[in-house]
């Protein structure tokens, strides 16, 4: 089991190192997700902990989240006083209690301060002392009775925080295993960039060739996204400009499609105190743009004229710390340094990473990347291949270095 845990515990992200969560489950057919659950926390890297309900174990067997977490089920409060080990006053109880799944009959005892299963004992432990997170699920009529709703808004008074269910099938489902892990994270991150205002661009843009053809290109918009959510995670107030692309984030963002549309919300925020251009923004206009269609059964010459870099003309303008992106294709890394660090001085920015798409498992369209982060004196970092995520977290970090 050690080995399995291994394998699985920091794998995608280290902003759960070291931090105990409480998991607790209750009876609710949406148990059956629990497993799920506290892989995706350990996978962030975090010491997962379940306790269950008696009715919870008519739902998934005790074995199941032993084996998922690595870590004894609490299933019953015994000599050994699990609840105050794991929520009690002292230096090691853990850092959360989440619930989930959250029944009615769970909820309502909380509010009413019953302590009658390992749930809410621990939770009646822990209550003011530890943040608590519950994830509520149950048919929709028993979500909406006006008691529960009642007692939901007593808890949020306390500091208890909710996340609020998937309505489908008339029933008030679990929202999605990412979305509860997000919620964790945000609750339990550093939040060293409190206060800052930071600006990510993301994606492609797209040049018209008339009025149903376009030409763009092959970004994703992964890593800017990745860039963003870290940066909102650790407290900063993010706005993300993305392009075209079938990637959605939870961070404030404004979609644009064309370079122009691009151009104009980046030069609207130009107050703010980071700024990182990780959008693949189209290089070239079609400058004899058709209206309507052109007809397919004739050749049609297209005229591509360069676009003005927009991370130089917002450095003209703007006081922010700038950070680019120099994307080239199958060069040695001394080329791809070189052409890098060119780039970086003629746009006048603080930092630039630079990754070659022509290699496998590398930038657009790639869930992983390697990347070498550049300085204004030739200092460079090199990044591994990794996963997206992981080194969204590591970029921050040394953006972090650089504003100290």
């Amino acid at each position: 089991m050690m080995m399995h845990r291994k394998s699985i515990k920091g794998s995608k992200s280290s902003k759960l190192d070291g931090k105990g969560i409480v998991l607790c489950v209750t009876g609710s057919i949406a148990a059956v997700e629990s497993v799920k659950l506290s892989r995706e926390l350990m996978r962030h890297g975090a010491e997962v902990y379940a306790v269950m309900s008696r009715d919870a174990k008519k739902i998934i067997h005790p074995y199941a989240l032993e084996f998922g977490t690595g870590n004894p089920v609490i299933d019953e409060i015994t000599g050994k006083i699990e609840h105050v080990s794991y929520a009690g006053e002292h230096d090691k109880k853990c850092d959360i209690i989440l619930i989930a799944p959250a029944t009615a009959n769970t909820i309502s005892k909380i509010a009413s301060g019953i302590d009658d299963t390992p749930v809410t004992t621990v939770v009646s432990t822990g209550f003011g002392k530890i943040p608590i997170i519950i994830v509520p699920a149950m048919h929709s009529s028993m979500y909406n009775n006006p008691i529960i709703l009642d007692n939901i808004e007593k808890l949020k008074k306390y500091g208890v925080e909710f996340l609020t269910p998937k309505f489908e099938e008339n029933k008030a489902k679990l929202p999605e295993i990412d979305e509860i892990v997000e919620a964790v994270i945000k609750k339990l991150y550093v939040k060293d960039f409190l206060g800052k205002k930071v600006l990510v661009t993301a994606g492609p843009t797209i040049e018209k060739i008339d009025d149903v053809r376009f030409i763009t290109n092959k970004s994703s918009g992964l890593m800017g996204i990745k860039l963003a959510e870290e940066f909102d995670m650790r407290g900063a107030e993010v706005t993300l400009i993305l392009g075209p692309t079938h990637l959605n984030s939870h961070v404030k963002t404004r979609h644009v499609e064309t370079y122009d549309e691009m151009f104009n919300a980046v030069m609207s925020n130009k107050e703010v105190d980071i700024a990182v251009f990780a959008a693949a923004t189209s290089d070239f206009h079609v400058d004899n743009c058709a209206s309507g269609k052109v007809s397919s059964n004739q050749s049609f010459d297209i005229k591509l004229t360069p676009n003005k870099k927009i991370i130089n003309e917002f450095s003209k303008v703007s006081k922010s710390f700038i950070v680019g992106f120099k994307a080239e294709y199958a060069v040695s890394e001394d080329k791809l340094l070189i052409k890098a660090y060119d780039r970086l001085q003629s746009s006048n920015m603080d930092l630039i990473i630079a990754n070659d798409v022509g290699r496998e498992m590398r930038g657009f369209e790639s869930k992983t990347n390697e990347v070498f982060i550049i300085d204004k004196t030739k200092k460079s970092y090199h990044l591994p291949l990794e996963d997206k995520e992981k080194l969204a977290e590591k970029i921050v970090n040394i953006i972090k270095k650089y504003l100290n």
